[in-house]
């Protein structure tokens, strides 16, 4: 039974929070003079030995005590006596637990949004790097319109900026303060909360002792974040195994973040992008997990709610080893400019251009589209390009093609006069580039 309910395998990792958080407790307590300065101090110092002790990993844990709280409790007494039950004096460990998650998760959210801060810049470095390259579009997987590559690469710099502004929204509604509750309906000693909000850098206090240690939201919101951008991820990556397959052979990824084959040596598996792939449904598992343990649970603190830190530890740490390591695959990996040139050079992908060309001539865009997908339909019968075609051979369409239509057929030119704001023309996507630098350092 000790071990299915203890918590201590896993929530060691907020130990340090634990003791930062005791520390401002017992000097409130002491302003308050619920304890004297002797015990605050004798407590203050057998903290920072057990601080010592964990940093130093000589602290002994024991799963008796079920968790870290109980357990640096019970260490504390070990060491200094009776007075360090003194420290667990006007708090519940329902209020404990409440502000060393706020704590831990408020600070690794400091960290992933740095994280994705550098992963923007070397999208944006990226882009003006490949700003001249062309590739096709896609829609569908089927070649549809070229593009530049550095428009391609920037329409994820802004999926993972609204990555970052939904996580700094995470770290608004993380940055609550919960001690004082208690168990769940405050206490009846004359405590300083905002005092311990303000020594904790906290912006905001829980205006209700209830809804403080019984709020998950922000654990739910972090995880529904990192659900989003793994999704981003997982997308980016799909497009990449796809760019480097031998059928698209657009890029190849260093040697550095692909593997092998055991049995056939000719392999280069990308297996850094498909790890991050797979690791969506980790993700998500993680989110569905605390969404259903949460659904059904009465007021106020529950034993299931200890089932909030697994899947959150686990994303936290799995998140903050895929982003450095996503940014660095993107910065060392290679463009393949002759297959990319090859596949642009598909002149089917200017067939829109065709039939606005065909719109300029008096005919509806309805027609023009049939008229120029019988062309397309055409040519493939014969195996051959729209640009193949003779004058006669496209008069036969309609009288309007017989001149010199090359420039319409020209994936440069058809990229170049996509000049609407968001549109892919080299003019365009410099003005985004701006913009997406003027976003990303404001």
């Amino acid at each position: 039974m000790l071990r299915f309910t203890a918590s201590l395998p896993f929530d060691q990792r907020l130990a340090l929070y634990d003791i930062s958080g005791s520390i401002v407790h017992v000097q409130m307590l002491e302003t308050r003079e619920i304890i004297t300065r002797e015990e605050r101090d004798l407590i203050i110092k057998g903290l920072g030995e057990i601080q010592e002790e964990i940093e130093e990993g000589s602290f002994p844990y024991a799963l008796e005590f079920e968790d870290i709280h109980m357990n640096i409790e019970k260490r504390l007494t070990d060491k200094i006596g009776a007075v360090g039950g003194k420290l667990h004096t006007a708090r519940s460990r329902n209020d404990q637990v409440a502000l060393d998650m706020h704590l831990y998760v408020r600070d690794e959210i400091g960290k992933i949004e740095k994280q994705l801060y550098q992963l923007q810049e070397t999208m944006l470095n990226l882009a003006e790097k490949y700003e001249g390259v062309l590739i096709p579009g896609y829609t569908h997987l089927q070649r549809a319109q070229p593009l530049l590559l550095a428009h391609h690469l920037l329409a994820y710099f802004w999926m993972f900026q609204r990555d970052r502004e939904r996580l700094q929204g995470v770290k608004k509604r993380t940055d609550l303060m919960p001690l004082g509750a208690g168990a769940l309906s405050g206490t009846g000693f004359d405590i300083d909360r905002a005092m311990v909000a303000r020594s904790l850098g906290f912006r905001e206090l829980y205006e209700n002792s209830i809804d403080a240690v019984s709020d998950r939201d922000y654990i739910i919101e972090f995880l529904s974040f990192a659900s989003i951008l793994i999704m981003h991820l997982s997308r980016f990556c799909e497009e990449l195994i796809l760019w480097s397959s031998t059928e698209f052979s657009f890029i190849e990824l260093d040697d550095a973040y692909t593997t092998g084959s055991s049995m056939m040596p000719q392999k280069k598996n990308p297996d850094v992008a498909e790890l991050i792939r797979g690791k969506a449904g980790r993700f998500y598992g993680s989110l569905l997990s605390i969404l259903t343990m949460m659904k059904g649970l009465p007021l106020a603190y529950n034993k299931d709610m200890q089932e909030d830190k697994e899947g959150l530890f686990d994303t936290i740490d799995n998140l903050k080893e895929i982003l450095p390591l996503f940014g660095e695959m993107l910065q060392t990996m290679s463009i393949n400019h002759k297959n990319l040139e090859y596949a642009v050079d598909d002149d089917y992908l200017c067939a829109t251009d065709l039939a606005d060309y065909l719109v300029t001539r008096g005919v509806a865009f309805r027609d023009a589209h049939h008229l120029v997908g019988q062309m397309i339909a055409y040519c493939r019968s014969r195996d051959i390009r729209l640009k193949d075609l003779s004058s006669d051979e496209r008069k036969k369409f309609h009288p309007s093609l017989t001149g010199d239509i090359s420039h319409l057929l020209d994936p440069k030119r058809v990229v170049e006069a996509r000049k609407s704001r968001g549109g892919t023309a080299p003019e365009a996507v410099k003005k985004q580039l701006e913009l997406a630098c003027e976003k990303l350092r404001g």
